[in-house]
């Protein structure tokens, strides 16, 4: 396997305890919503959407399991159109369920959104390894990232829906948070471009898809059992 011509079996298994003990302190604060933000958006009153546009870029620019689904959307994407269309067709997909899900008062478990979240990072990561290939089975990649941007708006919403949002210009700050997430997504995806760009112009980038894209997986498997574990517990 190829997995076994980059690197010995032991360091390989080495490679993927490092990472997943590096993502464990993030599991807790894939989506969580600060203390001192908490406290503004239950103290605000009427229209604010200049402080709403700032949270909603904050919340995507530090959601480390938005950033790793996107990282493993485009992780094979070579051209700026490609990009574009599956950031588009995942934008649209978490900003139905976030705008719909808030407005009308729709309330999903949030461990269990936040579990399918983990399972979006998971499925991309196999995705890059080819690994339906195998199974003679794949969902249209473009219908899959827009599906999974449904769940991730969900847990978008699920964050807000913890607080006490007023109902006082509501719809107002609710598109401003809307946009920053989307001014978020964009600035982490021009940065995330142009790392890939820079490590696809190395030797090193095609040797370390198999490992990368399974590290990914282990990632969100391990979001997805925390979030699992949640919700069995609580």
């Amino acid at each position: 396997m190829l997995a076994f011509r980059i690197m010995s079996h032991r360091s390989f298994i080495r490679f993927l305890a490092v990472t997943c003990a590096a993502a464990l302190p993030l599991l807790a604060l894939a989506h969580n919503v600060s203390s001192r933000d908490a406290q503004f958006v239950t103290a605000v009153q009427g229209v604010n959407f200049m402080p709403f546009l700032y949270l909603g870029a904050k919340h995507m620019v530090t959601g480390y399991d938005h950033l790793a689904f996107l990282a493993g959307v485009i992780f094979l994407l070579y051209r700026l159109r490609d990009v574009a269309l599956f950031a588009s067709l995942f934008a649209l997909g978490h900003s139905i369920t976030l705008l719909t899900a808030v407005l009308v008062g729709y309330r999903a478990n949030p461990y269990i959104v936040d579990a399918i979240i983990g399972l979006s990072v998971v499925y991309k990561g196999f995705e890059n390894i080819d690994g339906f290939r195998a199974l003679r089975w794949r969902l249209d990649p473009r219908a899959a990232v827009f599906g999974f941007g449904l769940a991730h708006g969900l847990g978008l919403a699920t964050k807000l829906q913890e607080l006490k949002l007023s109902h006082d210009g509501l719809a107002v700050n609710l598109i401003g948070f809307n946009l920053g997430v989307e001014l978020g997504q964009l600035a982490a995806l021009s940065v995330m471009v142009l790392l890939f760009a820079l490590w696809r112009s190395t030797r090193s980038f095609r040797p370390a898809i198999f490992p990368a894209n399974v590290a990914l997986m282990s990632i969100g498997l391990l979001l997805f059992g925390y979030q699992l574990a949640g919700y069995l517990l609580y």
